[in-house]
């Protein structure tokens, strides 16, 4: 295949490592640009038969600004798709060591990120030292120039809403989770939360594509408050504009009756750039209307405010159906993926059958003892981004035939084609790309339990302590409740602001009605701590059910370790505390084992309506209750004793 010459000012070159050879210690200039490459320290074709550094063979290299000068902070990030271990360091130009780390984030990928806040102009070099590697390739390097004068920004594209420098491919994808990894970075036992998209990524010290256009770009103001559906696609997005990649969404329907969702159109950001699915797909009920495409307006707005202004009509274009669509089709933006360590990485997210979405962006393998964990981020109605645990309070599966396409998914890959159109790739395309190869429908004919079961294997292959995993799902119980305070204080502030009640909607509307029920109820939250307590509190059952699965001490029966657990739980349980702002503000303090106790009245207890007090299961007349002075109107106090069952069973419904 012909390959045209790739222009010196493009951001991202993408070059395929058996493609692109140096000599070991070749240094390649990053001139004026930010640059992304796949690249191997030496000769990979001359050395692949002893198989001498074809572990570097898939590593990529991002500067940032997208063109480095001395008036912004300069930051390099290696990303690489094996576990190379080492230090990533930046030399100045006058030979100086001036920044570096040994830190190491991931994986896969794994990754490494150094920063100079002000950097003078000159040539830097960028050197990933390896650890244990043959002399040969023990040192990667690449240089950076940067300017002294301020750079020409980027402008808007005729027919585009942001232009097109890079592609899709395994280097912008292992970019792609670990700017999610570092973006959302905190310590294991934490449980951070914001209250919106926006002020993660206007924290310069997580985002290192922080006004990566030179334009001031995060610091516009921009507000950024998506929900659980729309947060995945505006990561995405956002990081496709920084990066100058394709994007596009689809326009579904969500389903309904027993049958999936369809997804009948695909708008990219090229204008007019629309596509119909077949006959068939396109006359789904219920599809929503097509987005307006992203036309120009007369007067450019400029490239930051064209992304904002393409915000909105993503943002009303995409909703949980768009990812729970069947595994099996082709016509949707995601695509299920084998439950491997390798595919279940930063940029994959789990929609689960009741329509909540989550986006993985960290998993910590097992090590020494202890369980491997997969962190991901969720978004909540009312704006909050909060950082969870996988575990099955969190993550849900069902399998009724009415609750169709759950599971793991990645972002369909979009390409574009020798016409200059943009199009996704098919399932059967992403199965044999080398690049991807990762599609899989194994995990869609999984029972319940086979799905937990095999998430288990996969996060941690090695049996586990019974005692100590039993801990982990008592802090994920924990965090899960934390996050709840939050929840239950916004619908507080809501009620003291005077706006008004919250409409409450019938049936199954509770679920997915907009405005301030949407915004401050809480039945899907409720709805899944409910399943989470019922997951510790059968702890010690499971694991009787599947003793193999754990390290059982030696000399214990498995009655032994059962009664043990069952022990352990009731005082962990009544030892973890947390507190909640009541009515008049005071914080009042429960117990995990308060909460448990409180399973009937949490049943009753997602009405933003209602009193905090009332919301946490306070009693009548108690001392606890004292604060409370509102009340839900009777007529949606007796929706809610009809649609009781669902929570009592731990069943939401399907759509109608």
């Amino acid at each position: 295949m012909n390959r045209r010459p790739v222009p010196a000012h493009k951001d991202a070159q993408l070059l395929p490592a058996r493609q692109f050879a140096a000599p070991t210690r070749a240094w390649l200039p990053i001139a004026g640009a930010a640059f992304v490459i796949l690249f191997s320290g030496i000769d990979v074709r001359a050395q692949s038969s002893s198989g001498i550094c074809e572990d570097t063979a898939e590593l990529a290299v991002l500067s940032s600004p997208i063109t480095p000068w001395k008036g912004a902070p300069l930051r390099v990030v290696f990303a690489a798709e094996k576990p190379l271990a080492g230090e990533l360091s930046l030399t100045a130009p006058d030979g100086s060591v001036a920044v570096k780390s040994r830190q190491r984030y991931g994986g896969p990928p794994y990754s490494w990120i150094v920063e100079i806040k002000s950097p003078v102009a000159g040539t830097w070099r960028a050197t990933l030292a390896r650890d244990n590697a043959p002399a040969e390739c023990r040192t990667i390097t690449r240089d950076i120039v940067v300017r002294g004068d301020e750079p020409p920004r980027p402008r808007e594209t005729a027919g585009s809403v942001w232009p097109l420098r890079n592609t899709w491919n395994r280097a912008t994808e292992n970019l792609f989770s670990a700017w999610l990894e570092k973006l959302f970075d905190d310590p294991l036992d934490a449980t951070p939360s914001w209250p919106a998209l926006h002020e993660v990524l206007r924290d310069r010290s997580r985002n290192f594509l922080f006004n990566h256009l030179g334009l001031r770009e995060d610091e516009a103001g921009i507000i950024l408050r998506p929900d659980c559906a729309d947060l995945p696609y505006f990561l995405r997005a956002y990081f496709a504009f920084k990066m100058g990649l394709p994007f596009g969404y689809s326009i579904c329907s969500r389903g309904g009756g027993g049958a999936a969702p369809r997804c009948p159109t695909w708008t990219s950001i090229l204008s007019g750039a629309e596509t119909r699915a077949t006959p068939e797909v396109e006359n789904v009920a219920g599809a929503a209307a097509p987005a307006a495409p992203a036309a120009q307006p007369a007067k450019r707005p400029g490239l930051a405010a064209s992304f904002a202004r393409y915000l909105p009509n993503l943002a009303n274009g995409v909703h949980s159906g768009s990812g729970r669509t069947l595994a099996s089709d082709n016509n949707t933006d995601y695509y299920p993926v084998a439950l491997k360590q390798e595919t279940l990485r930063p940029g994959t997210t789990y929609h689960d059958p009741y329509g909540h979405v989550l986006m993985i962006v960290r998993r910590v393998p097992q090590a020494n003892g202890e369980a491997g964990i997969i962190l991901a981020v969720d978004g909540q109605p009312d704006g909050t981004v909060a950082r969870k645990r996988f575990w099955r309070g969190n993550f849900l599966y069902a399998t009724d035939p009415a609750l169709r396409g759950a599971g793991f998914k990645r972002f369909r890959p979009i390409v574009r084609d020798t016409s200059g159109a943009l199009r996704r790739l098919s399932n059967s395309d992403i199965a044999k790309n080398p690049q991807y190869g990762d599609f899989s429908l194994d995990p869609s004919r999984l029972g319940v339990e086979a799905f937990y079961d095999r998430m288990d294997d996969v996060m941690s292959p090695e049996p586990l302590d019974p005692l100590a995993a039993m801990k982990d799902a008592i802090t994920s119980l924990d965090e899960q409740v934390k996050v709840r305070v939050t929840s239950v204080e916004n619908g507080r502030k809501f009620q003291s602001s005077g706006k008004g009640e919250a409409n409450m909607p019938d049936g199954a509307a509770i679920f997915e009605t907009i405005g301030a029920w949407e915004d401050f109820s809480t039945p899907s939250r409720d709805l899944r701590l409910l399943i989470a307590l019922d997951v510790v509190r059968g702890f010690p059952d499971r694991v009787a059910r599947r003793p193999e699965r754990y390290a059982m001490p030696a000399g214990k029966s498995v009655a032994d370790v059962k009664a043990e657990l069952q022990r352990v739980l009731a005082s962990e349980l009544a030892g973890r505390k947390f507190s909640y702002p009541r009515s008049d503000g005071s914080p009042w303090t429960l117990t995990l084992r308060d909460v448990a106790d409180r399973m009937t009245d949490l049943e009753m207890a997602y009405n933003p309506n209602d009193c905090v007090e009332m919301r946490w299961g306070a009693a009548a007349k108690s001392d606890e209750a004292s604060t409370c002075k509102r009340y839900a109107p009777s007529a949606q106090r007796a929706k809610m004793t009809k649609v009781r069952a669902w929570f009592h069973e731990r069943r939401r419904p399907p759509r109608a």
